[in-house]
C-alpha cells in the first residue's frame, strides 16, 4: 500500500492549498515534488503548504520547499508554509531558512495575505 505526502489540494480564488501529511523524507520526497511541480504548473497567485499533518521532515524535504519557493517566485506567486508542528518548525530554524520562507499559523491568515 502507497502511502501519498499529500491530503488534499484545494484550489480558490485566493490561491492552492496543498495539505501534506506523513514523513517527507527521502523516500517520499520524489512524490511530494512531483505534487507540488504540478501544482506550480497551474501558476497560481499564492501556494499555501499546510504542513500541520506532517510529522518529520528531512533536508530532502526542506530542499524541495526552497525549489518550490523559486519555481512560484519565478511565476510571480507567493508561497506560504503553514501550521508545521514544533518539530519541522525546528528544522527550518536551525537552518535560517525561517526567514527566507514566511510561516504562519492559520490558512486563513495565509490565504489573506
Amino acid at each position: 500500500m502507497s502511502i501519498s505526502t499529500i491530503k488534499e489540494i484545494r484550489r480558490g480564488p485566493s490561491g492552492t492549498v496543498v495539505e501534506a501529511q506523513g514523513d517527507i523524507d527521502l523516500r517520499f520526497q520524489p512524490e511530494f515534488q512531483k505534487a507540488l511541480l504540478g501544482v506550480c504548473g497551474e501558476k497560481p497567485p499564492r501556494l499555501v503548504i499546510h504542513l500541520g499533518l506532517v510529522e518529520y521532515m528531512d533536508s530532502s524535504g526542506v530542499g524541495t520547499l526552497v525549489k518550490i519557493s523559486h519555481t512560484v517566485k519565478v511565476n510571480k506567486g507567493k508561497l506560504v508554509l503553514v501550521a508545521p508542528n514544533a518539530r519541522v518548525r525546528s528544522i527550518f530554524e536551525i537552518t535560517t531558512l525561517d526567514k527566507y520562507f514566511t510561516i504562519l499559523d492559520t490558512e486563513e491568515e495565509a490565504l489573506e495575505i
